[in-house]
């Protein structure tokens, strides 16, 4: 069930209703099934790997918490691990890690065949599964008491508005929302409504738009010159931040209808000044989680600058992994460790540069600043774009081969991109389009990343969402209008691209 289908939106207004109309006390019982028959929408069996890692970790917390040996605490987080993870590598890598140790074999002219089982994926347990394992290191840490009703931890785990693509929830903002008696308030109604209409907006017109001239390209990238490629390469950032941009506001609006507040997942990505700046403020919810769970125990910056180097390459070599088994993702990871590696390397450097030239503050070199970034991202965005290692090498071979100049070449450019003139100019209005629709759901700056994105929208009178009414209101009809007729035009929705994940 995707968020840009006819059946979701009959599905959550169904869910709204009764779930105001229901007691309190019996709410958690309609979510928690809502949540499942939204999961099992795509697969039935699909229920057993959640089912199981949700009792696990159920368990498993309430026996650390009650365990008074640190040994004992220590056991159960490990069989925790063991569980959830090795579910996850079971249906998401085991014939990747097969492949490529046969592959490694063959290399040294070991002759063996490849060995694959025919396993259905299941949806979102990448995000699901990380959320699970917030909940059991908490409580392994003393941070977070553990639930003890189960209904409402596997609540919390499968809450259908986040469940398949996030924003990866922690325990101590969602679960205590999920218990809380939320009545029928015009303020959330009014704000989750705004929030989806926009999320919509950007999945289905900005960026299903966009992909259209993003997968002629890459449809036969050989045969694309340098501009080609750049221009794909850009409308493939643009095109992934709108997509997942979009879902975590559809998510978030279904959320806040209820009158729960998840996290904000994104902050104006691309008005970054550097790369770290670009991994802050974008996919918040699994930057924080990386840095929280993973980067900080591994000593973060605490060790040394070699071992912050060594942190920075291990971490983000998994973020990549964690996206999908492939290692086009692994290398996009390392290509991010590289560039942060090159900033930290490079900052004493800058500053002395910019001391020299007499600048006291960045002001003067921002915009400079974003361009790289932006360009960097660029060459990021193709890596990770890539089916195969072998068309990441195709990619770079045309960039650094296919350049150009005159009207022919700029002919073929749009011809690669399947673009004309007309094309271009809808583009230059989709991007006006995303510009503004920030002024609707991302306001002030957030260093923790892990504020609720209701709450970015409340308590600022300069940019108060409910200040511009009309405005919104306008936005809001416009993206509903042009959504609900992209969607009646095609024979089948589009699926987010996070889903993959």
């Amino acid at each position: 069930m995707t968020f840009n289908s006819l059946h979701f939106l009959i599905f959550l207004p169904a869910v709204v209703i009764l779930y105001y109309i229901l007691p309190h006390k019996v709410r958690w019982i309609l979510l928690l099934a809502a949540s499942y028959y939204a999961y099992m929408s795509w697969n039935a069996w699909l229920i057993f790997p959640i089912m199981g890692t949700t009792l696990v970790s159920y368990l498993s917390a309430l026996c650390m918490h009650r365990a008074e040996s640190v040994k004992v605490k220590r056991l159960f987080l490990v069989l925790t691990l063991v569980v959830c993870l090795g579910t996850l590598v079971f249906f998401k890598y085991f014939n990747f890690l097969i492949d490529s140790v046969i592959q490694l074999l063959n290399l040294f002219a070991m002759d063996f065949s490849g060995i694959s089982l025919n396993v259905i994926l299941p949806v979102g347990i990448s995000f699901y599964t990380f959320q699970t394992l917030s909940y059991v290191i908490d409580v392994y840490r003393g941070k977070f008491a553990p639930e003890k009703h189960l209904g409402y931890y596997a609540l919390y785990v499968s809450y259908f508005p986040q469940l398949v693509a996030g924003p990866i929830e922690r325990p101590e903002n969602l679960l205590p929302q999920l218990k809380e008696k939320h009545r029928p308030d015009r303020e959330n109604l009014s704000a989750g409504l705004r929030i989806m209409a926009v999320g919509y907006f950007r999945k289905c017109v900005i960026a299903d738009f966009l992909g259209v001239f993003v997968n002629s390209v890459f449809a036969d990238i050989g045969s694309a010159n340098s501009l080609a490629i750049v221009a794909a390469g850009a409308l493939f950032l643009l095109q992934l931040y709108n997509d997942f941009a979009g879902y975590s506001e559809i998510a978030v609006g279904a959320a806040r209808i209820m009158g729960i507040k998840l996290m904000r997942n994104f902050d104006r990505p691309f008005s970054a000044t550097s790369m770290r700046d670009f991994i802050r403020r974008w996919h918040i919810s699994l930057n924080t989680w990386f840095r929280d769970y993973l980067y900080i125990p591994l000593g973060g910056s605490r060790k040394g600058r070699a071992r912050q180097l060594l942190n920075l390459f291990i971490v983000y070599a998994l973020c990549g992994l964690w996206h999908g088994a492939n290692w086009t993702y692994v290398l996009w990871g390392i290509y991010v460790a590289v560039i942060m590696t090159a900033e930290i390397l490079l900052r004493k450097p800058y500053h002395a540069l910019r001391e020299k030239l007499g600048l006291k503050s960045d002001g003067g070199l921002m915009m400079f600043r974003q361009a790289i970034v932006f360009i960097l991202c660029i060459i990021g965005a193709l890596i990770f774009r890539a089916q195969s290692v072998a068309q990441i090498v195709e990619i770079f071979y045309g960039l650094f081969t296919g350049a150009g100049f005159g009207a022919s070449y700029l002919d073929a450019s749009l011809g690669a991109l399947s673009m004309n003139i007309s094309d271009l100019l809808r583009i230059a209005v989709v991007l006006v389009c995303m510009i503004k629709l920030y002024d609707i759901t991302e306001y002030k700056p957030n260093d923790s990343g892990l504020q609720p994105l209701a709450d970015c929208m409340e308590g600022s009178a300069s940019r108060s969402l409910y200040s511009r009414r009309a405005a919104t209101m306008v936005y809001a009809v416009l993206a509903i209008a042009l959504g609900w007729l992209i969607l009646l035009a095609d024979d089948g929705a589009s699926a987010f691209v996070y889903f993959q994940f």
